[in-house]
């Protein structure tokens, strides 16, 4: 790991002697190496294959740290913006090669990254998240703009704008070519999507719960219903739509939740949900960026799955 030396000068001494006897389902997931941190001890833990849920990672790097009766630190080839922030949450060390470090153990958090990967944080207009999330259900390579303002219901003016943002932020490039102008990116649609993902907000702006008899128009389900119609987790006690709009209802909604059997829960989203809504929910990738806050582990791990089973639609799209 001459990744340690080179920036902060700390020594990596392996050791050969074979890590405390594990259960078959950790050496199935990961391979161990005994290492010494400028003397420290420490476990380096390789990851054989895609990372599971942060909690289990979780529970599985305790169980090895208590063995070893030293840190467990997580070295994964890569990680996801998602991932890095829950591991950073729950105090997980780990070092990403050329990339991260987090030693918790040892008072130390570096982040490096390339131009190509620098962090804008200007705050995303609604439409040009709107845009780049077609742009992605697309499954990225070539796009004409003219079809995605008529797909989106977008004027010339808006997807100028949104189109001028996003290549400002550096996720897309444009082009043009003859009268029309090309969206266009070498991005894979998860690729893009992790490297916006410091850009994209909650399309929820507010929440209001109204009458179930006052819903005279099909809204696609949100929340907590729409995540147990994607994953395994049961729906809630009061349905949840999301609109673009609630004017409809604000003269017979409330800011609480009065009562289950009577009311639902009406988001109201900055942008407007139909359009890219999948059958009778909101699509995944918003619905990801809606619940990303959430902090109960039984939902963010469902909420990993939406994200995971979302690639790979698209991946089969790619193929």
């Amino acid at each position: 790991m001459e990744y340690l030396n080179q920036v902060l000068g700390i020594r990596v001494v392996y050791k050969d002697d074979a890590p405390t006897s594990m259960p078959n389902f950790i050496y199935s997931r990961y391979r161990l190496q005994r290492v010494k941190l400028d003397g420290k001890a420490a476990i380096f833990v390789y990851p054989k294959d895609d990372l599971e849920a942060v909690s289990a990672v979780k529970k599985q790097l305790e169980m090895i740290a208590k063995a070893e009766e030293a840190p467990a630190v997580l070295v994964p080839d890569h990680l996801t913006y998602r991932q890095k922030e829950y591991l950073l949450r729950d105090h997980i060390p780990f070092i990403v090669d050329g990339k991260q470090i987090y030693l918790p153990f040892m008072a130390l958090y570096l982040q490096e990254r390339g131009d190509g990967e620098r962090q804008n944080t200007e705050n995303m207009l609604p439409s040009a998240q709107l845009l780049l999330l077609h742009y992605i259900y697309h499954g990225c390579g070539e796009m004409l703009t003219s079809d995605a303002a008529q797909q989106l219901g977008f004027t010339a003016t808006s997807i100028s704008r949104a189109s001028r943002q996003l290549e400002e932020m550096g996720l897309i490039k444009t082009e043009k070519r003859g009268v029309q102008k090309v969206i266009h990116s070498d991005k894979t649609p998860e690729e893009l999507f992790q490297k916006a993902r410091g850009n994209l907000s909650n399309p929820v702006k507010r929440t209001i719960y109204v009458p179930k008899a006052a819903l005279n128009e099909t809204l696609p389900m949100s929340g907590y219903s729409a995540l147990s119609e994607y994953s395994m987790m049961n729906p809630p006690m009061a349905e949840c739509y999301a609109s673009g709009s609630v004017a409809a209802w604000e003269k017979v909604a409330s800011s609480k939740l009065q009562s289950t059997d009577y009311q639902c829960a009406v988001e109201l989203w900055r942008y407007d949900p139909q359009k890219l809504a999948k059958g009778n929910c909101v699509d995944k990738l918003s619905l990801v960026l809606a619940l990303s806050e959430d902090m109960d582990e039984r939902i963010e791990e469902a909420v990993e799955d939406v994200l995971t089973s979302a690639w790979e639609e698209l991946d089969g799209k790619r193929n």
